[in-house]
């Protein structure tokens, strides 16, 4: 199975045309809306059981002031199975209420979504529920793709067809002021 189109690349062997349940144990929820066949909420103990091979581990081997572990936001896109002529995935938290929105075809084999550090989930001190990263963010070589694009707190991936609400800063006062905000 494949997708066609924009996001033309393969599944892996473990994603299932049918939805998939999983046993929940944690509160922390990811919640996965939009343009998908499988709309789904994952917590932090159904992340920790996909497929070693949807797991990115020592997140510190791609940029040595991240910690902890991670999903491959391709394992993502094949458990939500986006439909094809989606282009954008949408990036919220409603902790800050931050939002931004950043075309899909150019991250969906780099980005990850870090949910746990030491075994435990990612606590809001390290941006969690889930944090958001793109390692060497720059090398996607499109505007829309710019530091802020790695965002902290997610609680929502949103698949579009096209840009969705992003209030990300526009200028280095309107990012000075964001940070200095942050809890």
């Amino acid at each position: 199975m494949h997708f066609v189109g924009p996001l033309a690349f393969h599944l892996p062997c473990w994603s299932s045309p049918r939805p998939v349940r999983f046993k929940t144990l944690s509160p922390q929820v990811l919640t996965i809306t939009g343009q998908v066949e499988n709309p789904i909420s994952l917590t932090f103990d159904e992340l920790t059981q996909l497929p070693l091979e949807a797991q990115v581990a020592d997140v510190s081997r791609f940029d040595s002031k991240r910690g902890g572990d991670a999903v491959s936001l391709a394992a993502i896109v094949a458990l939500a199975r986006p439909k094809a002529d989606v282009k954008y995935l949408g990036l919220h938290s409603s902790t800050d209420d931050f939002h931004a929105s950043i075309p899909l075809a150019p991250i969906v084999d780099r980005a990850f979504l870090i949910y746990r550090v030491s075994g435990a989930p990612l606590d809001a001190k390290a941006g969690g529920p889930f944090r958001f990263y793109i390692p060497n963010h720059k090398a996607c070589r499109t505007d829309e793709i710019d530091e802020c694009a790695n965002v902290k707190f997610v609680d929502k991936l949103e698949f579009t067809t096209e840009k969705g609400f992003d209030n990300r800063p526009h200028d280095e006062a309107e990012h000075a002021d964001l940070h200095g905000r942050q809890p």
